[in-house]
């Protein structure tokens, strides 16, 4: 019996240490959005039946937009999730409107076909190639699109690098004025 009194408080505190671990606080995601040069209230995720995150696929867009790729496991096919600043304008971008802020983009000339919803001052685009996603799995994952929640955010943005500069790296050999070419000294084409 005492031994077992002694073994409770141990198996209490190991579940906890745990989550702590696990778990990023906002200040880190905050920071990896940064590195990431994207604005984390535009990182979105979306869910569609089949297809998962290509980790590698997430990037900046646009100036401080997100974008990233889910790739369907039976099929290879993909969908691409850019989220970005702006407005709809239906004139501009050949769309049909698909219910309430939502316009449908058909494909042209064999291109990908597209959906778009407005959202407070941005736009949350999917598009897909149209021989291979059809319009309601792309419709679908416009549905599931939504701003991440922290788990999601821990799970979607990279990694900060280790040694990551807080500003870009000056380089010696690029001159002040002009096309910014380097400077090479004479002779070094060998």
């Amino acid at each position: 019996m005492r031994r077992r009194l002694r073994l409770l408080p141990l198996a209490l505190l190991i579940p906890l240490a745990a989550c702590g671990e696990e778990a990023a606080d906002r200040a880190e995601l905050e920071a990896r959005a940064a590195s990431l040069e994207t604005a984390i209230e535009l990182v979105y995720v979306t869910e569609v039946s089949g297809y998962e995150l290509a980790p590698m696929s997430v990037a900046p867009a646009g100036a401080d937009g997100f974008q990233s790729t889910y790739v369907s496991s039976s099929d290879g096919s993909t969908i691409h999730l850019v989220v970005d600043r702006g407005t709809v304008d239906p004139a501009t971008c050949d769309c049909e409107p698909d219910g309430e802020s939502v316009w449908y983009r058909p494909p042209v000339d064999s291109g990908p076909h597209a959906y778009v919803r407005a959202e407070d001052g941005h736009t949350v685009t999917v598009e897909a190639p149209a021989d291979a996603v059809s319009r309601e799995t792309l419709r679908s994952a416009l549905d599931e699109a939504h701003a991440a929640d922290d788990a999601e955010l821990s799970a979607t943005l990279p990694e900060t690098p280790e040694g990551a500069p807080d500003a870009p790296v000056e380089r010696g050999d690029l001159p002040p004025h002009g096309d910014g070419a380097p400077v090479d000294p004479e002779g070094a084409s060998g």
